[in-house]
């Protein structure tokens, strides 16, 4: 087996923090198993869920209950508006010195989530690529609005798959900043991105990433689906209309508020909704899945592998830089 990601320092070089990452699809199972591992090593959560860090956006996003919280700290999480900017070079400027912090007071560190643009922002850093063009990105939008985000999409796909393949089809920012690039440049955004992923790291990680078989993992989010409806995932919605927050805001574009929105607005029945938030979610885990297989160093465990993991991070953590 290949050892971790750390390396031996130079002399007088302080040693970089330990992370174990918890990463893994939607609806794997990574809350409850971070939340076992953090009771066992006295370890601190950092969320990398993008949406998760969005206040009122609670059951559409399975963001971590209170009782879950009680029981293992948790950081990032319920930090803005859904009317108010956040990014990945935000996530990153909260995200470092928090690690810094925990770190220097020997607090076990894990990093929970799905959103490989944060993982990958944390890990490696955030990936500026090359200077904006804003005549090229506004004849884009332009072209957008006219034809579609998805004949955007499609050029992409053409131009740059293995971009295409990260990038989720009505996230218009990222599809015109890749198709920028690709125009600008003549290079796909992900040879860049690529390049970037081999400069040196600022942490020592052990990354594990959680799968199920295809069938099980499926059915798990059909559970989980009709679960947040039970829990009151419509109310949710209601409630964030109710307080002013525009169905065009991003966050509300996200799987799950989107088609609730439709719903509320007369356009799907309640079966149709959760069958179009199913079959939407599916995508979306096999898009995770694409994404963290091409990350290198990733050790796949099933969710029940609980004992193995257990060991394995705690070899890591009680592990001195040099060791391996």
């Amino acid at each position: 087996m290949s050892s971790p990601d750390y390396d031996v320092l130079p002399p007088g070089r302080p040693p970089r923090p330990k992370l174990v990452v918890l990463a893994g699809p939607t609806g794997v199972g990574k809350t409850d198993l971070a939340i076992t591992l953090a009771g066992r090593f006295g370890a601190e959560i950092i969320n990398t869920d993008s949406m998760q860090v969005y206040r009122y956006m609670d059951i559409g996003t399975a963001k971590p209950t209170p009782e879950e919280q009680a029981r293992a700290r948790h950081h990032l999480i319920d930090l803005v508006d859904p009317d108010q900017p956040f990014d990945a070079a935000l996530y990153l400027r909260l995200a470092r010195p928090l690690i810094a912090e925990l770190s220097e007071k020997k607090i076990p560190i894990l990093v929970v989530g799905g959103t490989g643009l944060y993982l990958r922002s944390l890990l490696q850093g955030l990936f500026p690529g090359p200077s904006r063009s804003e005549p090229i990105r506004q004849r884009l939008h332009g072209e957008a609005e006219i034809h579609g985000r998805a004949a955007l999409y499609a050029r992409l796909a053409e131009a740059d798959p293995a971009a295409a393949e990260r990038i989720h089809p009505h996230d218009l920012v990222r599809i015109i900043r890749a198709l920028e690039v690709y125009e600008a440049t003549g290079r796909p955004i992900s040879d860049f991105q690529a390049e970037h992923a081999l400069r040196e790291r600022p942490y020592q990680v052990l990354f594990f990433c959680l799968s199920l078989p295809r069938d099980e993992l499926y059915a798990r989010i059909e559970t989980r689906t009709r679960e947040m409806f039970r829990q009151g995932l419509v109310r949710e919605v209601e409630g964030l209309l109710d307080r002013g927050f525009s169905p065009e805001l991003r966050p509300m574009q996200a799987i799950g508020y989107r088609q609730v929105i439709r719903h509320i607005q007369g356009r799907l029945t309640l079966a149709e909704t959760q069958a179009e938030i199913i079959k939407q979610t599916r995508r979306y885990a096999k898009r995770q899945l694409t994404w963290f297989k091409a990350q290198p160093e990733v050790r796949w465990r099933s969710p029940q592998d609980t004992t193995a993991i257990l060991e394995e991070a705690g070899r890591f953590f009680s592990q001195n830089p040099g060791d391996d």
